[in-house]
């Protein structure tokens, strides 16, 4: 088939890959280069760069609202869409554009967690499984009907950068088969246990120590590695990066010994850590160059 593929991050490319290797992939859209590392030069996103790489025509618009875009998509002539978090909103002349129209592959199973912050929201709310949902897209934020999904379990200690990459290579693998076999009935969502997977906010990355330790746990594992929950020892800020619910009790935020921190209930134990303008590194291995104070902040 004759497919437009439209991505930009990293969890984008597996789709990308499996796609082009069974049909033609005639053009892909992702958001235009930002400027990153310390010169700060223009920077092709991850889809950008996969794609150049497979000989794939790219194009980088700002938005898709005017005519002329709208009409430069449509004459590509495209059997079908697929859009793995593009990051633009797609006008209903684009959706309708393609002959099958435009499908989705959302790292949830939807209804639960439509919107920006599937993956986070899931570790974040200690949600026992998540999956991948390809959709018939529509108007409304991941509101379509679902045409499969793949289920997978969240592991105790996971955190969302593993599940990120499980789930990519998932969603590959269901687009791949789904496109093998179109048309296929696309089954509506249901009206209950709709949540939405609010985009991550900085200001929730600070550690509260007051809370139980099975929300602190899942707070550390659900923003690693970005934006990584934080906390102050003394005077420098420690990045928490993987971590474990253990026993022990103590004021919150006390030291328990190692590097088992006190909650409000129960203590968790840090596994992985980066120090301020350092890598992550296991926090066995932190603890032989630092000495932690009695208390975490």
């Amino acid at each position: 088939m004759r497919v437009v593929f439209m991505g930009t991050p990293e969890f984008s490319v597996p789709a990308l890959r499996e796609i082009a290797a069974r049909h033609q992939v005639v053009c892909v859209y992702s958001q235009p280069p930002r400027a990153a590392g310390r010169g700060q030069k223009p920077r092709p996103s991850a889809v950008h760069a996969a794609a150049e790489a497979l000989g794939i025509p790219v194009r980088t618009p700002l938005r898709l609202k005017d005519a002329e875009a709208q009409a430069e998509f449509a004459a590509l002539g495209a059997d079908v869409a697929v859009v793995v978090a593009y990051g633009l909103i797609l006008p209903q002349s684009v959706l309708d554009a393609p002959r099958l129209g435009c499908l989705n592959i959302h790292a949830s199973l939807l209804p639960r967690w439509r919107g920006a912050a599937p993956i986070h929201r899931a570790v974040m709310a200690g949600d026992a499984e998540t999956g991948v949902a390809i959709m018939q897209m529509e108007a409304g934020l991941d509101t379509g009907p679902v045409l499969a999904e793949a289920r997978t379990a969240i592991g105790p200690e996971e955190t969302t950068a593993d599940l990120h990459d499980r789930l990519a290579a998932m969603g590959a693998a269901l687009i791949a088969d789904v496109l093998d076999r179109l048309p296929l009935p696309a089954v509506p969502q249901p009206a209950e246990g709709v949540t939405y997977a609010a985009k991550i906010d900085k200001a929730e990355a600070r550690i509260d120590w007051t809370r139980p330790a099975a929300e602190v746990d899942r707070l550390i594992r659900g923003l690693s590695p970005f934006p990584g929950a934080w906390c102050m020892a003394g005077d420098e800020r420690l990045k928490l990066l993987r971590s474990r619910v253990v026993a022990g009790s103590g004021a919150p935020g006390e030291v328990l010994g190692g590097f088992t921190v006190a909650c409000g209930e129960g203590a968790v134990e840090i596994t992985e850590v980066q120090r301020e303008g350092r890598r992550a590194v296991p926090a066995t291995e932190a603890l032989r160059g630092m000495a932690l104070p009695p208390r975490l902040d």
